[in-house]
């Protein structure tokens, strides 16, 4: 199919500036949209789309831009997709809605509904709340409290800090050197937790739970991992205090490398493992229905 393009120039009004181009191939027709917001404190940025990535990464500008791509089988399809902006005070909201979901089959074997991928370019300190219908979330290098949530997709997170709600119906949640609170939740999927993290959260309901924790983690509350289905993995650094509580259910057991002192359990007939780690302190909680726990050194 031919390949056809047009653009519009990039218009600034105050601080919001929109731009778009169109594109049509054979993956059907895409528009883009760009809105420009300045940043002189800390930005609440509320980011939703109907289906569609959205990704978030940090840059050094005092500004926010947020693009969206628009995808459809023809111009109609993208034009019934709207771009709603609103901004007040520190707070900025980009919603991509379409009144319904059907999809078209483009060609031989190829199907094509209409999509909105957001990117969005933020100050480091930022705060963020995203929603996907369906698709994949990232976020890479931003401070703050961020709230992520897909109903289908997977969400992967990259040196962050604060507080961080991530949670999938149905797909990984891998979170890459983190620190702070974390809360991670998936129905259906992985969950994979690397950092320092101050407190964790972290369940699945079919999948297995990886931590990663690096030297200095030093827990600042209680900590709960916990898996329907699947195995547990946690590596510790030198230095790291809990009380522990491993439980691997009826079908499951623990192994332990690390040195636990006031140890009872882990054995076949009392299965849950409890102890103390280092100076104890907080309880850290570890349960699966059906699946080994790991416990070993960093």
């Amino acid at each position: 199919m031919a390949r056809t393009l047009g653009a519009c120039g990039l218009a600034i009004v105050a601080a919001t500036g929109v731009a778009c181009a169109v594109n049509v191939d054979h993956e059907g027709h895409i528009q883009r949209e760009d809105q420009r917001f300045a940043a002189t404190g800390v930005v609440d940025l509320h980011l939703y789309t109907f289906d569609g990535a959205i990704e978030v990464r940090s840059w050094d500008r005092s500004e926010v831009l947020v693009e969206v791509e628009k995808r459809g089988q023809d111009p109609e399809a993208v034009s019934k997709i709207e771009v709603v902006t609103d901004r007040t005070r520190d707070r900025i909201q980009v919603e991509a809605r379409h009144p319904g979901s059907g999809g078209v089959f483009i060609g031989i074997g190829r199907f094509t509904s209409p999509s909105a991928k957001i990117i969005a370019s933020v100050p480091r300190r930022t705060n963020v709340v995203v929603r996907s219908g369906d698709g994949a979330l990232l976020v890479e290098r931003v401070e703050g409290r961020l709230e992520l949530r897909t109903d289908d997709g997977t969400i992967t997170v990259v040196e962050t800090s604060g507080e961080l709600l991530a949670e999938s119906r149905d797909g990984r949640i891998l979170l890459d050197e983190v620190t702070g609170r974390i809360e991670a939740r998936t129905s259906d999927g992985s969950v994979r937790l690397s950092g320092t993290p101050a407190t964790v959260r972290a369940r699945s309901g079919d999948g297995s739970v990886v931590l990663r924790l690096r030297s200095g983690t030093k827990m600042a509350g209680d900590w709960m991992v916990a898996t329907d289905d699947g195995s547990i993995s946690v590596e510790v650094p030198d230095g790291f205090s809990a009380m522990v509580e491993a439980d691997p259910g009826r079908d499951g057991r623990v192994r332990s490398e690390l040195t636990l002192a006031e140890t009872t359990g882990g054995t076949r007939e009392q299965r849950v493992l409890r102890g103390r780690l280092g100076d104890g302190g907080y309880l850290f909680t570890l349960r699966t229905g059906d699946g080994t726990i790991a416990l070993t050194n960093y």
